[in-house]
């Protein structure tokens, strides 16, 4: 059992062009102790996207760097950028000359899985357009919460991806809280977390089956896999990274913060409902359905998920699949995670 993150950072600024076909591991210090200012983090990002020929290149201005940190072409290499261990204050920050977005909340569809009605909340980004498509990130909740814990209005997620949005360094998309807990609503405050756990669970499937085609016959959204991602946060972060690999010809991009026992079989929490496995093992399929991009990510204060989380790191680095899974210095299991887990996540997604 390893008792720090083992990386796959690539050397940072590193040339995409390079196309480099393994990730390189680095003791968990290697994580900058920086998050940088907005003109770092896009000239790093503009950089890590740049060719070979441009290293002479005179230096953008901040708006040009900002813009050229969102490369849409296949040479991007997300595990080639930093991995930055705080986000900078000015995006956690409400700005009155950002549009946030707009939140359609409380959106009701039918949910095959769970055999009864399930709401999400869905906030389309700042100049949404119907006649363009957009990407879709989903995102679970951790447990005990709901669809609107996290995408609602002002939230810390909406605040987060706004300012990325506005600054160049994410990319327009369609972010969906999705409810975890799938089986009758009537039923739900009546079950024990033991009864809970195999209902959210259970949210693995509706995601695919259900609430992924009703969003895209909705809103206007770019399919396939290459445009789709999935993120959560604690008992939500086990439930992503399951998701990701269950359904993998359908999702590209992974984000697992602090995930508890229970993807696959492990050697924590034996006996109880929490280590109950989704997945017999963490597999790809094929090399066409090779994610994209995973990380995970976990505070090295969080009282429970440390463990857990390191192990899905060490299960995947064993079998050559590449990951980011960074323990970071003083975090906890908390919003301060949960926000630095989206920022690292955003600055990547969606980019290919």
């Amino acid at each position: 059992m390893k008792t720090k993150a083992s990386l796959t950072l690539l050397q940072v600024l590193l040339p995409i062009t390079l196309m480099l076909t393994s990730c390189a591991s680095a003791p968990a210090s290697s994580v900058p102790d920086s998050a940088g200012t907005a003109d770092t983090v896009a000239a790093d990002m503009a950089t890590a996207a740049a060719a070979e020929t441009d290293d002479t290149a005179a230096k953008a201005s901040p708006a040009e760097s900002a813009a050229a940190s969102v490369p849409s072409d296949d040479a991007f290499d997300p595990y080639a950028l930093e991995v930055y261990d705080a986000v900078p204050d000015y995006l956690s920050e409400r700005h009155d000359d950002v549009d946030y977005g707009t939140i359609d909340a409380d959106v009701e569809y039918y949910s095959e899985t769970a055999g009864d009605v399930k709401y999400c909340n869905v906030l389309l980004p700042a100049g949404y357009d119907p006649s363009q498509e957009y990407p879709v990130l989903y995102m679970y909740h951790g447990f005990g919460g709901r669809y609107d814990s996290h995408v609602h209005e002002d939230s810390i997620l909406q605040t987060l991806y706004g300012n990325m949005l506005h600054e160049g360094l994410t990319v327009p998309m369609i972010i969906v809280g999705a409810d975890m807990y799938t089986d009758l609503l009537a039923e739900k405050d009546e079950k024990s977390d033991a009864e809970l756990r195999p209902c959210y669970d259970k949210g693995v499937d509706d995601l695919a089956l259900d609430l992924m085609p009703f969003i895209e016959s909705r809103y206007s959204v770019k399919k396939g896999r290459l445009y789709t991602a999935v993120t959560g946060v604690s008992q939500g972060a086990t439930d992503s990274l399951a998701a990701g690999f269950k359904w993998q010809s359908k999702i590209g991009y992974i984000g697992s913060f602090a995930p508890c026992p229970g993807v696959i079989p492990t050697p924590y929490y034996t006996g109880t409902f929490w280590n109950t496995p989704i997945l017999e093992d963490l597999t790809v399929e094929s090399p066409e359905t090779m994610p994209v991009y995973i990380y995970l990510t976990v505070g090295t204060e969080d009282p429970w998920c440390i463990d857990s989380t390191l192990y899905y790191g060490q299960v995947m680095d064993d079998k050559g699949i590449p990951n980011h899974n960074i323990l970071v210095e003083g975090y906890d299991h908390d919003n301060d995670m949960w926000e630095l887990g989206h920022y690292n996540f955003l600055l990547r997604i969606f980019r290919n």
